[in-house]
């Protein structure tokens, strides 16, 4: 996959305190080459290995003096009513994050609606002399009053879809009607990295076609779902070269539109809401060391189409969405998973209320979880509680 490197050092802005590890011997003016690049990389991963060794001594130690809590005793979603205290007046909510000050940001359409004549049957977007929305389609909301702190994103989307903040609250964000991924660093309207080609749907390594999500790993890998048409994730190094396909030509797994993305770091898993599927399915993410373990799937006769997953250490919340018109007409709820145990362990939601979940997310310090949802165009909040055990 083709990557454009919109400027060469802002990308390494976005890196913090990963050059003061490193001494330079050559010219400095080559810092910013491939080699080098990849190097940081290579110590960001060797520091995070490090320091999981250490996580699994402690945790060694101490689950050898204690047993394990049940299943009950989990997180479990609660909702916060009356939560936003105000009306954003949305259009069709598409993404959702929590940046690294546990506050939710949301990707809307604004008056733009994706619906049968929106794209043709070679999957180019039919609008675009309407130009890109013109109103701001990201919003940053107060965790405690749901009020709009912050907004931007006009004239740069055409249909928005996933989003994701990083540890280094970077923003990952895929547009449809683009048919491309992009990467914004804090406070910059440019992206820094931007994968696929403007209104361009393909299947190669240079192209996406309606992208659906970007997950990305405390050690800089990313993983872009690639999505609506091609069905496949695509795992790129910190500076956007292609690594590698998921499923590649000798991986027993088919995917049918990946919706979204989550990755469980300590199983080395990066898991993926399987939509048409039925599903949720993990294949490894071989962020360490190259594994041949087969995928984990989580399917049920009950979940119906997987729109939405978000991990909380090594557990996955789930929403699904509307059953098609000739499928078992299931309720519209969310799920909690044991992706280890494959299993899922809870069921979830304000029920009879969600109609269209789409996306999902928990803030970093897991106090949290957020829902949103087209048509309705809402966002919901709910407090994670410790269940009774």
């Amino acid at each position: 996959m083709a990557t454009k490197l919109v400027a060469v050092l802002l990308p390494l802005l976005c890196f913090e305190g990963v050059l003061s590890a490193v001494a330079f011997n050559s010219d400095p003016a080559n810092i910013n080459s491939d080699f080098y690049n990849d190097f940081r990389q290579l110590l960001k991963l060797s520091a995070s290995l490090r320091s999981k060794n250490e996580n699994h001594k402690r945790n060694y130690m101490v689950e050898s003096q204690s047993p394990a809590p049940p299943a009950s005793s989990e997180l479990v979603p609660q909702e916060v009513e009356n939560w936003p205290e105000v009306d954003l007046n949305l259009g069709q909510v598409s993404g959702v994050s929590v940046n690294v000050h546990q506050q939710p940001v949301i990707f809307h359409r604004a008056d733009r609606v994706w619906d049968a004549s929106t794209f043709d049957y070679n999957n180019n977007y039919r609008h675009q002399k309407l130009g890109p929305i013109t109103s701001h389609t990201v919003l940053t909301l107060d965790p405690q009053t749901g009020r709009v702190l912050k907004k931007w994103g006009k004239d740069i989307f055409y249909m928005p879809h996933g989003l994701t903040i990083d540890h280094h609250n970077n923003m990952w964000i895929t547009d449809v009607a683009r048919h491309q991924a992009f990467k914004f660093c804090p406070d910059m309207d440019e992206p820094q990295l931007i994968f696929g080609q403007n209104f361009e749907p393909g299947d190669d390594k240079d192209h996406l076609c309606k992208p659906t999500s970007v997950a990305v790993a405390s050690t800089g890998e990313i993983f872009i779902a690639d999505g609506y048409c091609n069905s496949r994730i695509l795992k790129f190094t910190a500076l956007g070269r292609l690594m590698r396909t998921i499923p590649s030509g000798n991986e027993c797994l088919s995917l049918s539109v990946p919706h979204h993305t989550a990755l469980i770091e300590s199983l080395d898993r990066i898991c993926v809401a399987d939509r048409e599927n039925k599903r949720v399915v993990c294949p490894s993410a071989e962020l360490s060391e190259r594994s041949l373990t087969q995928p984990l799937t989580i399917q049920t006769p009950d979940m119906g189409r997987i729109f939405g997953i978000a991990a909380v250490g090594e557990i996955i919340y789930a929403v699904n969405g509307p059953s098609l018109p000739f499928d078992m007409q299931l309720p519209v709820q969310g799920f909690i998973i044991s992706a280890e145990n494959e299993t899922v362990i809870g069921d979830w939601g304000p029920f009879e209320k969600f109609q269209n979940p789409h996306a999902i997310a928990a803030s970093p310090n897991t106090s949290s979880l957020y829902v949103v949802e087209i048509g309705p165009n809402k966002v919901w909040k709910f407090n994670l509680v410790r269940g009774k055990q």
